[in-house]
């Protein structure tokens, strides 16, 4: 299945997000005010994925996408980076069974081909065991980038048109249809921790219409509560999709009639 574009099309709205997007900012940060070293903080942090998609399942939510490693971070020290290689060979390792365990299906995202052999066989195997679990999409997003992705999405259209032997037709929907992660909707509630307020190339076509959250606590530290405080947030806010206050209440109103 593939969803449309939430600025052609109005998406259902209700009180607990479908889907949470999240940047798990400050995990170097956290490390560095407990004077250890800066991969301690990402070692933490697989916990707090642990600890944030368990809450996730128990609220309802359907799909989760963590912002892991952009196409940015390569800048990153070399040894920084190894590191976060190991850990993510670690985590499909010994996390997967869990996933699959709770009917969760995972999903990574991003130009793979930058990763070594061991790292993509460890994710075709992941996405394969957890194919047909339903309870809950995780996607990770890895050597992932906004641009990257319409831009993935935009050749692929043109490959397409070739293939068919005339133009396909280039509107919002069909673009949609060759983004990264055209199996789920666009996020409902975008939320990124550890004090900055920016989207830094993540999920840039599908964050249109997401409301946003941003908090001071450091990822290791995101919890179940913390992650009760976004969705709060996101209960209280309005939704409208280019509408007015006025045509919600009317609407409200003709579904409360039609529910008597």
């Amino acid at each position: 299945m593939t969803y449309t574009s939430s600025t052609v099309h109005v998406p259902d709205v209700a009180a607990v997000p479908r889907h949470i997007a999240i940047i798990m900012d400050g995990n170097g940060r956290w490390a560095t005010q407990r004077r250890l070293p800066r991969v301690a903080g990402h070692t933490r942090g697989v916990d707090a994925v642990r600890s944030v998609v368990e809450a996730c399942v128990a609220r309802g939510v359907e799909f989760v996408t963590l912002f892991a490693f952009s196409s940015e971070n390569w800048r990153r020290p070399t040894d920084e980076v190894s590191f976060l290689m190991r850990l993510f060979v670690t985590a499909l390792e010994r996390e997967v069974a869990r996933l699959h365990a709770n009917g969760i299906r995972l999903r990574v995202v991003g130009d793979l081909s930058m990763f070594n052999e061991r790292i993509q066989d460890l994710i075709r195997r992941a996405e394969t065991k957890t194919a047909r679990n339903t309870r809950l999409t995780l996607t990770i997003a890895a050597n992932y980038g906004g641009r990257w992705d319409i831009m993935q999405a935009t050749r692929k259209l043109v490959e397409a048109s070739v293939a068919a032997g005339e133009a396909v037709p280039v509107n919002e929907d069909t673009v949609s249809q060759y983004l990264a992660m055209n199996y789920a909707p666009e996020p409902d509630l975008f939320i990124r921790t550890g004090g900055e307020q920016r989207v830094s190339n993540f999920l840039l076509w599908q964050l249109a219409y997401a409301e946003f959250y941003f908090t001071d606590t450091y990822w290791p530290d995101f919890d179940a509560d913390a992650l009760n405080r976004a969705i709060a947030s996101y209960a209280d806010r309005e939704r409208r999709f280019g509408r007015t206050s006025a045509q919600l209440v009317t609407q409200n109103q003709n579904a409360d009639s039609l529910s008597c």
